[in-house]
């Protein structure tokens, strides 16, 4: 999913403030906002950024959470205590 972006609509046509990662002739749905939202210009794209890149490739799956939090005997808070307590 392609983040939102800005775009000026001149003579009929929607142009886009930044290049897009899109394909040539890829099909899009787009949602009109006029930036009236009072948490826009909230988001540090910056910031966002940075954390994709240093998460890479090894951010596991939902079914990989899954089995792994599956494995743990007992209450989690005695596990999250008991680590905390051995460092």
């Amino acid at each position: 999913m392609c983040p939102p972006f800005e775009a000026v609509y001149e003579e009929g046509v929607l142009r886009p403030l930044e290049p897009l990662a899109l394909e040539e002739h890829q099909r899009v749905t787009i949602i009109i906002s006029e930036n009236c939202d009072a948490l826009d210009g909230l988001e540090d794209a910056a910031f966002r950024a940075w954390c994709a890149q240093e998460a890479g490739d090894d951010v596991p799956s939902i079914e990989e959470v899954r089995q792994s939090l599956s494995s743990i005997q007992g209450s989690i808070v005695d596990v999250i205590r008991a680590e905390r307590d051995a460092r």
